[in-house]
């Protein structure tokens, strides 16, 4: 808080700001979770790695990346 001429305090304002890496990190989290679970839909038993997992399995990778998408989108501001 700084002092005015007058002898009030006034607060100085508070920068609101995100690093720029979030919002683009952010959306790329939701679009490799949708990717993945439509992936897995479409062409899963032709993929190694999702042959490999069981379905919930695919699906819990799928969501979790949307899931991180969602945590890092309370960080924005």
């Amino acid at each position: 808080m700084t002092k005015d001429l007058d002898g009030t305090h006034k607060a100085k304002p508070v920068k609101l700001d995100s690093p720029k890496w979030l919002a683009p990190l952010m959306i790329i989290l939701f679009v490799v979770g949708l990717i993945w679970i439509v992936t897995f839909y479409l062409a899963g038993p032709s993929i190694p790695l999702m042959r490999d997992l069981p379905n919930l399995g695919n699906i819990g990778v799928g969501f979790a990346f949307i899931t991180a998408g969602f945590f890092l989108s309370t960080k924005w501001k």
